[in-house]
């Protein structure tokens, strides 16, 4: 059978699961990200640069909506937005929609309705990254459909650092990763969020750049990636000092059907020095892999399966004898697993949980689709943050013993004289007393002949009504500093 035959005997694609409870609206912001620039002072004519030449961000965004009279989008209606995406107000004819590959699917109605009215309440937010130079509604059956159950979903298209385009280097991803912090702001003034509650997500490159987002923004509380770039560009990963063995938060991660070591290989940077496998590295958080069998990197895209130019391609990258209708499938149980993760992790859905730590069969998926895995996260992450985690847990008076199995761990991890005093006075001055000697303790362990820390050890405990021991330590630290007048002073108020 030809590819045209094969792409023409197959069945259309449509999104295979239900909507859910809630109506769903659409919103197109045009804004700009004025810390950065995205035009030269000059154009490509060597011109001087006319207009706005901070970065621009088409932000699109789906959400739980009232009802609406209004006529839902169309995959044309998405087409049409590429000719505002970096111009705005753009009024030059728009690119011919015929020639975006899709066909009779244009016509095709989606959920969402432009300008719907919002829904009353506060809602988890989701940032949605794109694939490589991709547009913002590659994925609109997804973000449609995460909207419908109760979802805020946020994204804007994939750009390089100064062009429309994508760059396959550091400087790109970190562009991308710049445009999710920005709308994570960004949706922090919508009246319908609930910023306790981000994650991000994204497809191929973006599946790179939301990680790099993750490791520098603490807002974000769960990653989720198809077939994301971070697998296969572990290089990149290690070039720009991200570290996953640091984050703690949990990773929902599809990956496409069987894949060698040798196409791994062909896929990475050519000549690049091993780096780490960031899925290997993720033990501190919990990670949920997902394989899907049958799917090839393409059919992670909702819009890429609509288009007859994918699917003339695809006997050249089919996995074994699935189908058209089996990536379809597969993508709907990509977005069954992306909601069930997300519901347990940002809505706290004991149901939810239970279904991640499922078999695929347990599931009800149909056999040889999936193959799925819940590794929970473990260990303490050797960080200031994890070290504190751990005197919540075992106590401030464990907190030299604490800092010695970290530094045994990574002998790199320190925490300063100056630092740690500091933080034992802010303790001191919010009168949490106990804690505030544990960490004046720590420090004189690790600084014993340092009269400063034996005189706020002694500061401690006089604070805490322990004379004696007060006595003691501003003792040892005049022996360690006869010039330490502040020692002097305390010890004649306390007799001592």
């Amino acid at each position: 059978m030809t590819n045209w035959a094969f792409a023409q005997s197959s069945p259309a694609f449509h999104f295979p699961e239900p909507r859910g409870p809630e109506d769903v609206g659409l919103k197109v912001v045009e804004q700009y990200d004025r810390t950065r620039v995205f035009r030269g002072t000059t154009d490509e004519l060597g011109k001087p640069t006319t207009g706005e030449r901070a970065r621009p961000l088409q932000t699109l965004i789906w959400y739980p909506a009232g009802k609406s009279s209004g006529a839902p989008m169309t995959i044309g209606d998405y087409v049409q937005l590429r000719a505002t995406e970096t111009a705005f107000g753009n009024t030059q004819p728009a690119p011919n929609p015929k020639d975006s590959g899709l066909g009779t699917a244009l016509e095709e109605r989606m959920w969402s309705v432009r300008d719907a009215p919002v829904k009353a309440g506060h809602f988890p937010v989701v940032i949605y990254a794109p694939s490589f130079s991709s547009e913002s509604w590659e994925n609109a059956d997804l973000c449609e459909y995460l909207a419908s159950y109760g979802y805020v979903v946020v994204a804007s298209p994939d750009m390089g650092a100064r062009t429309r385009d994508m760059t396959p280097d550091v400087p790109g991803i970190d562009a991308q990763a710049r445009d999710i912090l920005f709308l994570i702001g960004f949706a922090q003034s919508l009246p319908d969020t609930e910023m306790s509650k981000v994650a991000v997500g994204g497809y191929s490159w973006g599946g790179i750049s939301n990680l790099f987002a993750a490791a520098r923004d603490n807002r974000i509380h769960a990653l989720f990636a198809l077939d994301g770039s971070m697998r296969y560009f572990p290089a990149l990963v290690k070039k720009a000092e991200v570290h996953p063995d640091k984050l703690t938060i949990p990773l929902l991660y599809f990956t496409q059907g069987e894949i060698s070591l040798e196409e791994q290989a062909h896929i990475g940077e050519e000549g690049a020095e091993p780096a780490p496998n960031v899925l290997n590295e993720w033990t501190h958080g919990d990670l949920i892999k997902v394989d899907m069998m049958g799917m090839n990197h393409g059919e992670f895209s909702s819009m890429t399966q609509r288009s007859e130019r994918f699917w003339k391609r695809f006997p050249t990258m089919q996995k074994a004898d699935y189908g058209r209708a089996d990536g379809m499938a597969g993508f709907g149980w990509v977005a069954r697993y992306t909601l069930r993760f997300l519901d347990a992790y940002l809505k706290h859905d004991a149901g939810a949980m239970e279904f991640l730590k499922k078999t695929p069969a347990e599931n009800g998926v149909p056999p040889h689709f999936i193959a799925a895995s819940f590794r929970a996260a473990s260990g303490t992450v050797v960080s200031l943050d994890g070290f504190r985690e751990e005197l919540n847990r075992q106590g401030f008076d464990h907190a030299a013993e604490i800092y010695a199995a970290m530094q045994k761990q990574d002998s790199s991890f320190k925490l300063g004289e100056d630092f740690v005093n500091a933080w034992g006075y802010d303790l001191l001055l919010s009168q949490h007393l106990p804690e505030a000697i544990g960490i004046f303790k720590l420090n004189v362990a690790q600084h014993p002949d340092s009269g400063n820390a034996l005189d706020s050890l002694a500061e401690g405990y006089m604070k805490a009504g322990q004379k004696p021991q007060a006595i003691e330590f501003y003792k040892k630290s005049l022996e360690k500093d006869p010039s330490n007048d502040h020692a002097k002073e305390k010890l004649k108020e306390l007799g001592g």
